[in-house]
């Protein structure tokens, strides 16, 4: 629809919002909501995600407002399935600028990726809520004020997120609001009456506790002993202040006998008597935050089990030699495409691997979506080659170069690097020859490959009794919930028998 039709219908679904009472103002935003940031995006974005949450803030438009002309709040949105908070970078818009459809509006640092945030709808930036490099941004959270009319950008020069919520909630009927002061009167006048009856009963009952029922409900709820507070009240009797101050002194009564509660975290060991600094503390960042919650949940709730072999790769290393001489540099192959091609077949062959702990159940995949360790400045990502059973080795090379070209840029989208069936992690290029790896939940392998390394092995053929081979050792952990040992070792056979006979790659 374009703006020229939209904008007359929005001005009329506004001019019937004013004529309903402030009580059910929220309720028509909800029910008659009628534009707001679409969740489509390019491929290097998700809009607003965040917008499809509960509360009225994220639901939809706020109208306007005694104080504020008609608006959008611009919300955190959620870039990935497992994305609670993220950082703001640089904003591409001031205050005043137009936004049209495929502007960036600004960056944001998930637990992934730097990705840029692209609108796909017109109007202008009236206000910025969170600037630039501001860390652990809720989802859900303002971030910024959108408006249709530019001449209602000056109106919102002073505005705040206290806006948003005064303007969430429903405004009282004017005969429900009295002057401040004369509400604690009222209040104590209340408690004061009830207190006296609650007195004259708890008297005749012969109880020695003389509470307002107001004070006694309050001590229920958190749970505080009426026999421990002292009353103020009219002789004696404990009030709800009572109570809330209580509540104030508890922790002061309790923090002598109670003992410090250990640390999560160590504290590190600081130098002494070092020349100059001693140490420099480094920021964490929310990918390295989010790397360290990951890897500690899988490694504590995941039973862990690791199964290794020995690979010849003579067949392989002479066929990617004789493959990379022929392709007039159109490719060049690396050892671990082959290591993804033979991991692929190996897991059709082998579908128990290719699973996902689900809880009541386990998810078999019918495609071998491999994900791709790969090292970036801010941390570990793991972009996906999907369906790497159907590709040739060409295609695996360029696409595996592309990907970690954009993940180390932080250029790539959340779709290319959420989900997977399958992981690898090589660190054979920096002469590891062995390793284990963690598991990257809720996948239920992922293979450690080392670098290949001359060995001598025991050869009949030989004169002298015995060859040099180039020997590759591969570990694979497995949850044991999903794979148990003997398919684990299956799989391995599997994935051996192909990058010892890697020509069984081509049929």
């Amino acid at each position: 629809m374009s703006a020229f039709i939209r904008r007359p219908i929005i001005r009329s679904i506004l001019a019937s919002g004013r004529s309903i009472t402030s009580r059910t103002a929220p309720v028509l935003v909800k029910q008659v909501y009628s534009r707001s940031f679409t969740s489509a995006c390019s491929p290097q974005s998700i809009a607003l995600r965040a917008l499809g949450q509960q509360t009225l803030l994220k639901d939809g438009r706020f109208y306007s407002t005694d104080s504020f002309p008609t608006h959008n709040i611009i919300a955190m949105p959620a870039l990935s399935p497992t994305m609670t908070a993220g950082a703001l970078g640089t904003w591409q818009k001031k205050v005043g600028d137009e936004v049209v459809p495929g502007d960036v509006l600004v960056e944001i640092e998930t637990d992934k990726a730097q990705m840029d945030f692209e609108c796909q709808e017109e109007g202008y930036l009236a206000k910025i809520l969170v600037e630039t490099g501001s860390k652990d941004v809720t989802v859900g959270q303002p971030i910024a004020i959108f408006v249709e009319d530019p001449k209602d950008v000056a109106a919102f020069e002073n505005f705040s997120a206290k806006d948003i919520e005064s303007a969430s909630k429903p405004e009282q009927p004017k005969e429900e609001s009295e002057p401040k002061e004369s509400e604690p009167k009222e209040e104590t006048e209340k408690e004061t009456k009830s207190a006296e009856k609650a007195s004259s009963s708890n008297e005749a009952d012969g109880d020695r506790v003389k509470a307002s029922p107001i004070a006694r409900k309050l001590a229920s709820e958190r749970k505080i002993n009426l026999d421990e507070v002292k009353g103020t009240g009219s002789g004696g009797i404990i009030t709800k202040e009572d109570i809330e101050n209580y509540k104030a002194s508890a922790p002061k009564a309790t923090s002598t006998s109670a003992a410090p509660a250990p640390a999560s975290i160590p504290t590190a060991y600081t130098p002494k008597g070092a020349a100059g600094e001693a140490y420099t503390d480094i920021p964490t960042t929310n990918m390295r935050r989010i790397i360290a919650s990951r890897l500690s949940e899988s490694k504590q709730q995941v039973p862990h089990y690791y199964v290794t072999v020995e690979i010849n790769m003579d067949k392989t290393n002479k066929l990617r030699e004789v493959l990379n001489k022929s392709s007039e540099g159109k490719y060049k192959l690396s050892v671990n495409d082959f290591v993804i091609k033979a991991s692929a077949l190996a897991l059709k062959k082998v579908p128990e691997v290719n699973s996902a702990w689900q809880g009541e159940f386990i998810r078999q995949y019918n495609s071998a979506d491999i994900s791709v360790a790969v090292a970036t400045p801010s941390g570990l990502i793991t972009p996906i080659v999907t369906a790497a059973e159907t590709k040739g080795l060409s295609t695996i090379s360029a696409q595996v170069k592309d990907l970690a070209t954009r993940a180390r840029d932080g250029k790539l989208s959340p779709n290319e690097y959420q989900g997977g069936s399958f992981t690898i992690s090589n660190l054979g290029m920096y002469g590891v020859s062995h390793f284990t790896a963690i598991i990257n939940p809720p996948q239920a392998c992922i293979l450690a490959v080392g670098g290949a390394q001359q060995k001598l092995v025991p050869d009949e053929t030989n004169e002298k009794g015995y060859s040099v081979r180039n020997v590759m050792e591969v570990t694979l952990s497995a949850d044991h919930r999903v794979v148990d040992g003997a398919v684990g070792a299956t799989w391995l056979q599997a994935f051996r028998e192909y990058m010892e006979n890697p020509l069984k790659m081509m049929l």
